[in-house]
């Protein structure tokens, strides 16, 4: 034999080399690479305006995002954020009793803000309140489970 190695010594060393099957290797991806970019720029007319709509369908989707901000009870939402802001701001993070208080305050203010409402904003601020209510429990029963562990 020649001075080959014996790992070339076969028949398919002469047809295939690490140059030949990096070449091949690199085509391949170049040939996957532009059937990517192909498909990418095929699809960008239709993600980018493919989807025109008439002058009725733009009408009736300006209305029905109308009728949804509408809808929005932006004035209950605002007066919630008064309420909070001024039931919570004057006590800050005081004891439980001031909590519980500003708590039964915010209740009370949003009882008497009820009346302009209709009855779906009532149903919807009395299971908040009830929420709210809740989890000031929660903590309560939390905040005296870990100091009677700690004196334990």
């Amino acid at each position: 034999m020649d001075a080959q190695p014996h790992w070339r010594a076969g028949a398919t060393a002469s047809r295939i080399s690490y140059k030949n099957a990096t070449i091949a290797a690199c085509a391949f991806n170049f040939l996957l690479a532009a059937f990517f970019l192909h498909s990418y720029f095929l699809s960008w007319p239709r993600i980018a305006g493919g989807d025109q709509f008439d002058s009725a369908q733009l009408r009736y989707i300006w209305e029905s995002e109308e009728l949804r901000r509408a809808m929005e009870p932006v004035d209950l939402i605002r007066r919630v954020k008064e309420i909070e802001q001024e039931a919570y701001g004057e006590h800050g993070m005081a004891a439980q009793d001031s909590k519980q208080t500003a708590a039964v305050d915010l209740s009370n203010r949003l009882k008497d803000f009820r009346a302009g409402n209709d009855g779906s904003s009532q149903i919807a601020l009395e299971e908040w309140r009830k929420r709210k209510m809740e989890r000031a429990r929660q903590r309560a029963i939390e905040k005296n489970g870990t100091s009677s562990a700690k004196t334990r």
